[in-house]
């Protein structure tokens, strides 16, 4: 048997996730504070924190690279997944999601739900990730408990119970009444070390017991066992409350709500008592499945220290004093430090040099990390992002983890020969870690583009380019990620590629039928040849021939989408036929298909949503307006507030937050986020193509 520190039902992997400010940094920070693991509070305003430990996340204050830090509490272990909560790093929480089986969502107690915290909510939901939540900053002018849980209602639909209430608000905030054991807990001392237990002051009894009864009410309705002893009057324990109410959340039908304030160091403990008492362990959620090889079988995982081993890669870092860093969660099986895997993705065999336990900017050497469990490796040479590592005599794939394209792109030259390697070198380094952030050579003009999801996520991974590997460059203007597809479709377009000249000859000729897709659908290649008119050996070359077409359109040279390609017909030629010369023959057919076609500029749409006092709306709307805005809805938030959801072009959006500022007294603030493809209007196309 595996030496196992802490049985399989006593391990929780969580992340904490939230929209960009709500406090997920600071909640981790008190979360490591009081199960042991820093000795001082870590601070985000002072560049103190431990998982932002980044140059850039401590001047800006964001969390940008999500870490993995290790904590015990209550002879538990936690490994908590600090993730970012600005749009741009949307990878980041995507990846840390798939590695996850429970989840602290914080929210703003002023501002309730905002958009990021719906987006992350939507990729928890796809991922069927249970979670409870923490509604924090309740110390706050403006801050209401009641108003957070009716947001939590509107805004994501799901079923929120209160499981506290609090004692006082804003500035009188002192602590908060449990309503399953009906105690106050009180924080009175300043690192809030030792939250004290009382009787629930008698000014509140009454409402807790309006509370309590909502719980166990909220509780019944989501759990069969509860409801049935609800229904028949009978007593529920605490301890059948607690196992119902875990039931619920790990299925995904409820979701518990507590609420404290992690900058002042109240109601954090209860939350990590949550953790343990209503998230999964790694035994309680549903069999991560493998696929074989050859893609035609699904295995199910057995969670077992025993199995062959299954691991998934989740994250690359590039560590600035051991080197590459690569994150990884054991499904099924044990890591073992010295061994010899195997990556079938990339069909090559990877040695574990050092195996490492994170906290944070702590790290401790272990000789293996069991079922379950997540760890970091140092050393390995082949393995990136979503590959799987595993053992040579029965190889299985886990499933990949998939990312959305970039939407806007900058060009970026070295200042001096010198720069060039070693730009070359960072970006590739870059390139590892972010699968959202994309580098090109431009081979008409030599010039090196990188893409990415947003201004802001471009210049952090410049930022840190010159920083950390030291490299002088000049940066050109950010630039949208324009597509290109057609509106109509072309049926029986034939293309003959013909080369005679001394000596073999070259033949290959095409009939496609090209038609376009919705949105997202990419580009589909499909053959429907009856009766053998092309051999099967060169279907292969026709298919790369128009994937490579559809790298550059005819309009202005941009990436091809939502277009399906049907081989119907074509011919060959026994001597002169090539794989070349179809290759080619698909390439001419694609380029005269899409003229033919009514093709059409796409550009990327973002979802924006505005945030600023009641007395400017009519500035903010004119300025959206100015930007080819279409407004989708406005609401008012608390503390005279008035958020503007809005669709906005990306290309529209350049320059928008020094001009929200100024005609807002910089008391605006906007969140954006990719939604979907649109196609351009002809005189916005028209400008757009003379540029």
């Amino acid at each position: 048997m595996t030496n196992r520190n802490f049985p399989l039902e006593k391990c929780r992997n969580i992340g904490v996730i939230a929209h960009i400010d709500a406090g997920k940094t600071t909640t981790t920070e008190r979360i490591l504070f009081y199960s042991g693991k820093t000795y001082r509070i870590g601070s985000v305003d002072d560049g103190t924190t431990v998982t932002d430990w980044m140059a850039q996340e401590r001047e800006r204050g964001i969390t940008i690279v999500s870490a993995s830090v290790t904590a015990e509490w209550k002879d538990y272990q936690i490994n908590i997944i600090d993730t970012p909560g600005h749009i741009d790093f949307t990878a980041e929480v995507q990846r840390s999601l798939r590695v996850l089986d429970g989840g602290v969502v914080v929210f703003d107690a002023v501002q309730g739900v905002e958009p990021q915290s719906e987006t992350v909510w939507r990729q928890a939901d796809r991922y069927h990730v249970p979670r409870i939540c923490f509604i924090n900053k309740m110390d706050r002018i403006g801050a209401s408990f009641e108003n957070s849980i009716q947001s939590i209602v509107d805004r994501l639909g799901a079923t929120p119970i209160a499981m506290q209430i609090p004692i006082g608000s804003e500035a009188d905030f002192k602590g908060v009444i449990d309503l399953v054991e009906m105690k106050a807990i009180i924080w009175e001392d300043q690192e809030g070390r030792e939250p004290l237990v009382r009787e629930i002051p008698s000014e509140l009894v009454e409402a807790a017991s309006i509370a309590r009864e909502q719980m166990f009410e909220g509780a019944a309705e989501v759990d069969d066992a509860l409801m049935e002893k609800f229904l028949e009057g009978q007593n529920i324990t605490n301890e059948e409350l607690k196992a119902g109410l875990r039931r619920a959340v790990i299925a995904n039908n409820a979701t518990l709500v507590f609420c404290g304030s992690s900058l002042k160091n109240k109601g954090v403990q209860p939350v990590l008592d949550a953790i343990i008492d209503y998230l999964p362990s790694p035994l309680d959620v549903p069999l991560t499945k493998g696929v074989t090889l050859d893609g035609e079988k699904e295995v199910e995982l057995p969670v077992s220290d025993e199995a062959p081993l299954r691991a998934l890669v989740f994250k690359i870092v590039a560590d600035p004093y051991v080197g590459r860093l690569a994150y990884f969660r054991v499904y099924s099986g044990t890591m073992v430090a010295g061994q010899t895997y195997y990556n079938p993705v990339k069909d090559k065999k990877e040695r574990v040099g050092r195996l490492i336990r994170m906290y944070a900017d702590r790290r401790e050497d272990v000789d293996m990390i069991p079922a379950g469990d997540i760890g970091a490796i140092l050393g390995l040479k082949f393995t990136f992002t979503g590959d799987t590592l595993t053992v040579k005599e029965d190889p299985l794939v886990l499933e990949n983890i998939s990312f959305p394209e970039p939407v806007i792109k900058i060009a970026i030259e070295p200042k001096t020969s010198a720069d060039q390697d070693r730009m070359a070198h960072a970006l590739g380094r870059l390139a590892e870690e972010d699968p959202t952030f994309q580098v090109r050579t431009d081979e008409a003009t030599g010039q090196t583009t990188i893409a990415g999801m947003g201004e802001l996520h471009l210049d952090v991974l410049v930022d840190r380019m010159m920083r950390e590997f030291n490299v002088k460059a000049n940066i050109g203007r950010p630039r949208v990620s324009y597509r290109e597809t057609i509106q109509n479709p072309v049926q029986n377009h034939s293309y003959k590629y013909v080369k005679q000249s001394g000596g073999h000859g070259q033949f290959g000729h095409v009939v496609f039928d090209v038609e376009p897709l919705k949105q997202g659908d990419g580009v589909l290649f499909e053959v429907k040849i009856t009766g053998g008119s092309v051999p099967k050996e060169y279907f292969r070359a026709i298919e790369n021939g128009v994937k490579e077409a559809a790298e550059s359109g005819i309009l202005a040279g941009y990436p091809v989408t939502d277009v399906k390609v049907t081989l119907v017909d074509g011919s060959y030629h026994e001597v002169d036929s090539s794989e070349l010369a179809f290759k080619m023959a698909a390439v001419f057919a694609f380029k005269e298909a899409m003229q033919k076609g009514r093709p059409v500029l796409l550009e990327p749409i973002m979802k924006v949503e505005v945030v600023m006092p009641s007395d400017y709306l009519g500035d903010v709307l004119g300025q959206l307006n100015s930007r080819r805005a279409e407004i989708l809805g406005m609401e008012i938030r608390p503390g005279n507030a008035q958020a503007v959801r809005a669709m906005v072009p990306l290309s529209e959006m350049f320059g928008y937050a020094t001009e929200l500022r100024s005609g807002t007294q910089g008391r605006g603030v906007f969140s954006m986020e990719f939604d979907h493809y649109a196609p351009v209007s002809e005189s916005v196309a028209s400008k757009i193509l003379n540029y």
